[in-house]
């Protein structure tokens, strides 16, 4: 990778980590302690609730972000069209939620949740007033000012929230802790860009900018009504209490994965956008990405797994038992979402977003088939099922890669195979050890040590160019 690309990379990377792990960190000590205090049955009811604010909030950016961030010779009145756009979009969207609040609580036959959907929408409204400050700051690859945003917002709105679990607020300890980080970060943005919005609006930018974000739109609305599928039928089919189980074990699994995800593509975006049209030069660089992002998620995902039960027995309590169970199968499901994230960013890259919405629509129908043959079942097979779904949509994802710039699925499968081998002797040495061992903190605790002294013991013994290339950007300075 050139040096400038490198640095670029780099000093991305390292300020996208500070934001996500420093304020996802806090949220995650924040989410124990509040779990400590709170019931499953109360993050149950937020479970409910999510696919309305992940709806709206996709409406709200319909793909203009990405559209923002590709295009080159971006203009002032690009950026306006943008905001003013979101604003009208998140009123009327917030309107038709408070109307229908009345009915989703009919749908779960949970009559708290009417109230709780009025106020937890007004969440899309704070989000939308920030997409254009976000944009401008990931064009820059400026993850500084965001991370100081968001650590200060989740400091303040952890604090607010812990004091009302601690003082019987229940669910709305939730809500409030939710809209008050929204608030806080989307003010510091604010405060923080130096772009303000004028009073301007293009019908040509918005026609430009809305052909290319348009399909990721529709693509990103399927993929969000699928991600919050399970979370509906478990909510119909089951219980409150059983959708807060499966939340927080969803949240435990996207902690690593997401979150790093999130770091990955937040800077490869950028960087790849720049030499879109070098096919050579984008395979070579785009293959190094895929690579250490393997190297560094696939064994936090399956050591994950390896110690879940213990881990969330630990640290939620007993009462959260099933949670660790789920836990301990989503990882596998998850661990390949890095890889699904890569693939897509490289059809956004190349501007096929009618490609990339190709692929979703052909995975969520899949996903749905597995999800209507595995809830009879019950909710350990249908996270089983979660990981069959991910590996044949990995073979769907990889098949455009392939044609665009030679690296599809087979080639991608050699790149990785030497991290999912080393991974796997690790989650068997880990679970070995940790049979004879009956204390949960010290399963805990020896399976982390043993397994991270395994791991990179045995990438350094067999000379994995992964670990250099991680070791390299680590050493270079912000």
């Amino acid at each position: 990778m050139p040096d400038s690309l490198r640095y670029k990379a780099a000093k991305g990377i390292l300020w996208s980590t500070v934001e996500r792990f420093s304020v996802q960190g806090v949220q995650f000590i924040i989410m124990i302690v509040m779990a400590r205090l709170l019931t499953p049955h109360d993050y149950g009811l937020i479970g409910m609730l999510a696919i309305f604010i992940a709806v709206a909030q996709s409406l709200i950016d319909s793909g203009f972000s990405q559209a923002l961030i590709r295009k080159q010779d971006r203009t002032e009145a690009d950026n306006n069209t943008v905001f003013y756009f979101n604003i009208v979009v998140s009123v009327l969207l917030y309107l038709i939620l408070y109307i229908s609040a009345p009915l989703v609580a009919d749908f779960y036959n949970t009559p708290q949740l009417c109230p709780v959907m009025r106020v937890v929408c007004l969440s899309i409204i704070f989000n939308s007033l920030a997409v254009v400050q976000r944009a401008l700051l990931t064009i820059r690859i400026d993850f500084k000012t965001q991370a100081k945003a968001a650590l200060i917002a989740a400091v303040t709105s952890g604090i607010v929230g812990i004091t009302m679990a601690y003082h019987g607020f229940g669910v709305w300890s939730l809500v409030t802790q939710q809209l008050l980080n929204l608030g806080i970060n989307t003010g510091l943005l604010w405060l923080l860009s130096k772009w303000r919005p004028r009073l301007m609006y293009s019908w040509q930018s918005f026609h430009e900018l809305f052909a290319f974000g348009s399909k990721l739109l529709a693509s990103g609305l399927l993929d969000t009504v699928y991600r919050n599928i399970y979370p509906i039928v478990i909510g119909k089919l089951f219980s409150a209490s059983n959708l807060g189980h499966y939340t927080r074990a969803q949240h435990f699994s996207e902690f690593p994965s997401s979150n790093l995800t999130g770091i990955i593509q937040r800077v490869t975006y950028p960087v790849l956008c720049e030499i879109q049209d070098d096919d050579t030069r984008l395979a070579g660089i785009y293959r190094k990405f895929l690579k250490l992002s393997a190297f560094i998620i696939f064994p936090l995902m399956i050591g994950l797994s390896s110690v879940a039960k213990p881990l969330v027995n630990l640290m939620l309590g007993q009462q959260w038992e099933f949670c660790g169970q789920l836990l301990h199968i989503i990882c596998f499901s998850m661990m390949w979402f890095p890889i699904h994230a890569i693939n897509l960013n490289l059809l956004q890259v190349k501007g096929r977003s009618d490609l990339f919405l190709r692929l979703e629509i052909i995975k969520k129908v899949l996903g749905v088939s597995v999800l209507c043959i595995t809830a009879p079942f019950g909710l350990v097979v249908m996270c089983y099922g979660q990981i069959f779904n991910s590996l044949v949509a990995l073979i769907i994802n990889t098949y455009y890669t392939g044609k665009l710039i030679h690296v599809g699925f087979f080639r991608q499968m050699r790149d990785l195979l030497p991290t999912i081998s080393l991974c796997l002797v690790l989650f068997a040495l880990t679970l070995t050890v940790n049979y004879f061992i009956s204390s949960d903190i010290t399963k805990l605790c020896v399976g982390i040590a043993i397994g991270t002294v395994f791991y990179f013991l045995a990438s350094h013994f067999f000379k994995f160019s992964e670990l250099k290339e991680l070791i390299s950007l680590l050493k270079r300075k912000s």
